[in-house]
């Protein structure tokens, strides 16, 4: 019976100790995009909500040697701006990240980003 007690205790804390491991992001409330709603004001709530955008707007992706996990670009390109999210020590899309809809790796300059 001891050893059971143990153990559970041992999980219980291991569990803690896990959840204490995430970030603030993880702990609020995930924004949801509505179908038709303004694209780039939700990608502007959302890196709000990560505490802004981490490299502005360009044309040109950040020295890659200073970029962290996380970090968030709005990328430039002819057919308009996508908000890209560095995960997994690359690029992505911040859609194919956090998957809010398929209608928004259609927006503006997503399709073509990695072109």
């Amino acid at each position: 019976m001891r050893q059971v007690l143990m153990v559970l205790t041992l999980l219980v804390s291991m569990q803690a100790y896990a959840q204490g491991q995430h970030g603030a992001t993880d702990k609020a409330e995930p924004l949801v995009w509505q179908s038709g709603g303004d694209v780039e004001m939700f990608w502007e709530a959302y890196t709000a909500s990560k505490g802004g955008i981490t490299w502005g707007r360009s044309d040109q992706y950040p020295e890659y040697s200073h970029v962290k996990e996380g970090d968030t670009f709005l990328v430039e390109v002819k057919q308009g701006v996508c908000l890209m999210e560095f995960f997994h020590s690359r690029w992505r899309r911040a859609n194919d990240v956090r998957r809010w809809s398929e209608d928004m790796n259609r927006y503006g300059g997503c399709p073509y980003v990695f072109d």
